[in-house]
């Protein structure tokens, strides 16, 4: 047994310099199997996924479009674009299901750690304009956006602007475990 967090976990990081080579349809399933993956509550399943490859010029450019400006300027360079949905509702119950975000998470971690394993990056975003994505991606009522994802193989930080150059690490600094975790309540 050992004392040391898996390599493919100790080595994910989520970089803005992606190489113009393309991810292939069965390689993009196969991420999309491994979110599919994921625990959540009920069995519920409430993740959806709207994407584009690059190659969709049409469908890709609307994903860009509802990105901040500061996100547009990197992720237009990415293989493909993401755009990750939540159920807002159980299906079982038509309840509100306050659970769905997390489960959206799950199904992402799963999604990073087999990129990881085949060379892929993901690079999750949380600037994106909200109303802007579910008018022109279509999304229904019944669901809402989580976050917008960035996949690609490592480009060259040298392709992105200065101050994003400087940031484009893959050792970005972790909490301490003193600072994360409490035995029994919150401030001891």
């Amino acid at each position: 047994m050992s004392n040391s967090i898996l390599p493919i976990i100790e080595e994910r990081w989520s970089p803005r310099a992606f190489s113009s080579k393309s991810i292939s349809k069965e390689d993009l399933n196969l991420l999309f199997k491994a979110a599919g993956k994921a625990a959540s509550c009920f069995n519920e399943q409430p993740w959806r996924f709207v994407y584009a490859r690059k190659e969709d010029t049409e469908n890709f450019d609307r994903l860009v479009s509802c990105l901040t400006e500061f996100n547009q300027v990197w992720a237009k360079n990415a293989a493909v674009l993401v755009a990750t949905l939540a159920k807002k509702n159980f299906e079982q119950t038509g309840e509100p299901n306050k659970h769905s975000w997390h489960d959206v998470g799950l199904a992402m971690g799963n999604m990073s750690l087999q990129a990881m394993s085949m060379d892929i990056y993901l690079h999750h975003m949380a600037g994106y304009e909200s109303e802007k994505a579910i008018e022109k991606l279509d999304i229904p009522t019944d669901f809402e956006p989580v976050s917008f994802v960035a996949i690609g193989h490592l480009g060259d930080k040298e392709q992105l602007p200065n101050d994003l150059k400087e940031k484009e690490s893959p050792k970005s600094p972790r909490r301490d475990l003193d600072e994360i975790t409490f035995v029994g309540q919150m401030g001891t």
